[in-house]
């Protein structure tokens, strides 16, 4: 059937059902769109002829909006939506957020904190041991014993505190497939301990034959080394080739999570994205303003899934994995030729891309032999010397989908990897995308300047992204056009000191960017970073890494990316005193704030005494001492009275 599967009992029956087979819970709105997991995973089903109806934001302060549709036939399957609950709802100050943009009207408070969990737990009440599988996001970067940043502590699996039968970790196509089959065909729920790609409870006597053990809940909720550790054997057993079984301990039952599922093949991925979505939010919403997350994908294109490039602060290596897996030509450029007839389509397509836009083949040859290396990465700090650079299909895509009538502009939104840009030889590829696919601004994600944050982060060095800046601004220049790099920035990451924000702060003023927005570092479930975060270990070498943790060293290193803004200036002035960099206070051409009356009034406020005593007597002398008040540059500024 081509139009939405049914919200309410009534649009169940009068399909002529008398139970759906599945309900599949969701702390999002239903927007049927294949940018979002539950529309895949609903149609997909569907297109197997099970009966699929949608429990979208049920109210979960009791449990009869999940009998809406009485008892399905073979289960529930619960997901918290697109992104994890309690990053929906917090700040990485874990401050409340005011909206919510996967919520009807942008309204927050349309779900509970920690949804799959809640959703669960009401289902159990409603329905007893009905079979309950949990997936998504927030189910798959919580399948072990994980820190919990809201909670600041180590969590146990997501399986034991929801109550449910079965984990889809991943993207879920193959083990929800598998799992429909099974019960369909009568098998118990609790005997589904085999599919690929999922996690169970279980005891030590049906464990698998082989094995890899981590440490236990018990053990990494206390040891922080024995943390880093396992969490080491979790990334590294994620590769569909090479991952193995891995199990963990906790409270006397064992989590085993089976070998990762393969990725779809290119025919299947075609498949998953030929189904009759309406690529839409349902019509029931239109009286609340909409969903605002469709504005952003209701005309974009996803060519591929998968990320080589597995920055250590991004879950998307340990949800979707690293090998890349991209759609046909022919059915990239059917999605983009059926778009020219939706009447709300103006023309222009906002993105063709997915969480890297220019990856469309694996990283080398040797990984369709031999899997993803292990604790190496293809492109960081250097690019690999197997790395395959090659654009030359994603640029023939693209001008493809310019030629198609209607289409009047089709931009790139979602991620050019520029180092992997600066590693291809041939500078075609990025002229192309000047002159023809850029909105005036192209956002790209350098992160940070400082090396020794970056190899934190798992990113090039800032030189790398230099080549990058000049290659795309004397195109730009060529091309006749004006067009501005818009770089994503993060403070406070592990290993960024405060002497690390400064030399940020340094290289923004140096290249004139003047970043609107800054991204905290949030330390989300799963991700290596995260580990560094409540380790204070890198897993891979499991030596120390610097934390910045207080609320007052986060928000100075954040302002110091943002020192030109007036209201940051107190903030500023503190976090130079406190790295020792009052130097950088003045009229120096490397100065970041001006010695004015009102900074002059807050340094002798905020300055330790001996400080304050060198500064009063360095700018009441008419002329420097040699050598004396020299900035960044090594120059020595005025400090003539009056001409500041």
């Amino acid at each position: 059937m081509s139009d939405f599967l049914p919200i309410t009992y009534q649009e169940m029956k009068q399909r002529g059902w008398e139970q759906p087979d599945f309900v599949y819970v969701s702390g999002d709105a239903y927007v049927d769109h294949p940018s979002f997991g539950a529309a895949i995973i609903s149609r997909l089903l569907e297109d197997k002829g099970y009966k699929v109806a949608m429990l979208s934001q049920p109210n979960w302060k009791n449990c009869e909006d999940f009998k809406r549709f009485g008892r399905p036939k073979l289960g529930f399957l619960v997901s918290a939506g697109n992104i994890d609950s309690m990053v929906a709802h917090y700040t990485a100050a874990k401050k409340r957020r005011h909206d919510d943009a996967y919520s009807p009207g942008n309204q927050a408070g349309r779900r509970p904190d920690r949804a799959v969990i809640v959703y669960c737990n009401r289902i159990r009440e409603a329905y007893g041991d009905i079979p309950v599988v949990i997936g998504g996001i927030e189910a798959s970067l919580r399948r072990f014993a994980h820190y919990d940043y809201w909670d600041d502590k180590v969590r146990r699996s997501i399986l034991f505190d929801s109550g449910a039968d079965i984990l889809s970790y991943g993207m879920g196509e193959h083990q929800t497939v598998e799992i429909a089959k099974r019960l369909a065909s009568g098998e118990p729920v609790k005997e589904m301990t085999d599919i690929l790609g999922t996690c169970v409870i279980t005891d030590f006597e049906h464990l698998p034959e082989k094995f890899l053990e981590c440490d236990s809940f018990e053990k990494v909720s206390t040891d922080k080394v024995a943390y880093a550790r396992s969490s080491r054997l979790e990334f590294d057993e994620h590769d569909y080739m090479t991952g193995r079984n891995l199990v963990q301990r906790c409270q006397g039952k064992y989590l085993l999570q089976n070998k990762p599922a393969a990725p779809l093949t290119q025919k299947e991925l075609d498949y998953v994205y030929s189904l009759p979505y309406q690529r839409m939010y349902h019509p029931s919403y239109e009286a609340e303003g909409g969903v605002p997350a469709i504005k952003e994908v209701e005309f974009s294109i996803a060519h591929n899934r998968g990320c080589f490039g597995s920055c250590n602060f991004c879950a998307l290596a340990f949800h979707q994995g690293r090998y890349i897996t991209c759609r046909s030509e022919q059915s990239v450029l059917n999605e983009a030729r059926n778009m020219t007839y939706n009447p709300r389509f103006k023309g222009y397509i906002h993105d063709v891309g997915g969480p890297t836009a220019d990856f469309r083949r694996p990283s080398c040859e040797k990984q369709k032999k031999y899997g993803m290396c292990k604790g190496k990465k293809c492109l960081a700090p250097t690019p690999c010397k197997q790395l395959v650079v090659d654009h030359t299909e994603y640029i023939n895509l693209l001008r493809k989908i310019r030629e198609i009538p209607g289409i009047k502009r089709v931009f790139v939104r979602s991620g050019i990897r520029f180092d992997y840009v600066v590693a291809d030889k041939d500078e075609k590829f990025l002229d192309e995308i000047v002159r023809h696919h850029v909105s005036g601004q192209l956002k790209v994600a350098p992160e940070h300047c400082a090396a020794a944050v970056l190899d934190k982060m798992g990113k090039p060095h800032i030189e790398t992204y230099e080549k990058f800046q000049e290659k795309f601004y004397r195109l730009t220049k060529a091309a006749g056009k004006e067009q501005y790099l818009v770089p994503y920035l993060m403070s406070s990451h592990p290993g960024s000191t405060l002497k690390s924000a400064v030399e940020l702060a340094l290289f923004l003023k140096k290249n004139h960017i003047r970043p609107e927005q800054v991204q905290d570092f949030y330390p989300t479930p799963a991700t290596v970073s995260t580990c560094m975060f409540y380790t204070g270990l890198d897993p891979y070498t499991m030596q120390e890494v610097y934390v910045p943790r207080t609320p007052e060293e986060k928000a100075m290193q954040r302002a110091l990316l943002q020192y030109f803004r007036p209201q940051n200036r107190e903030i500023v002035v503190r976090a130079l005193i406190k790295a020792h960099r009052t130097d950088l206070i003045g009229s120096g051409e490397n100065c970041l704030i001006p010695l004015d009356p009102k900074t002059r009034k807050l340094l002798e406020e905020l300055a330790p005494k001996r400080e304050k005593q060198r500064r009063i007597s360095r700018y009441n002398t008419k002329a420097p001492r040699r050598g004396a008040g020299r900035n960044a540059a090594g120059k020595s500024p005025s400090y003539k009275r009056g001409k500041r």
